[in-house]
């Protein structure tokens, strides 16, 4: 089963969540988290700060990331790992590909039209905002 990561970057006052606005499909031109592919036998933790350093900048020194949860596709055979962190201080961030936002995080995240993932963004920032005192 092919491995990816999504991550949910909060600001340093927990008020925004980072998101890129995608270059290529799937979901081109709409709102996402960011992350990436988990190389074979790459540690998931590893895996996710490094894909955020690439697509962010934004190092395991400016967050502490937490995973959340993974969805299995069986029909697409890919596993989604979800992690989760908040922002030291601010920082100034570095795009790679993908433009970078900071997006409110009361914003519809069911709007599929603005953001990709048909709705589980919107599922991810609810469990996110549910166990907040234990992830930050």
């Amino acid at each position: 089963m092919k491995k990816l990561n999504v991550i949910l970057v909060y600001n340093n006052v927990e008020d925004k969540i980072l998101m890129c606005k995608r270059a290529k499909e799937p979901y081109k031109g709409k709102l996402n988290l960011v992350g990436g592919k988990v190389e074979k036998d790459e540690d998931e933790l590893h895996a996710a700060y490094r894909e955020l350093q690439e697509e962010t900048g934004i190092t395991k020194d400016d967050i502490t990331l937490t995973h959340m949860m993974n969805f299995e596709y069986q029909m697409s055979d890919i596993e989604l790992e979800v992690f989760a962190g908040k922002l030291k201080k601010e920082i100034n961030l570095i795009e790679e590909v993908n433009k970078l936002y900071w997006i409110d995080k009361t914003e519809n995240f069911f709007d599929t039209d603005k953001f990709a993932g048909e709705g589980n963004i919107w599922h991810m920032v609810k469990q996110t905002e549910i166990y907040k005192d234990e992830l930050f």
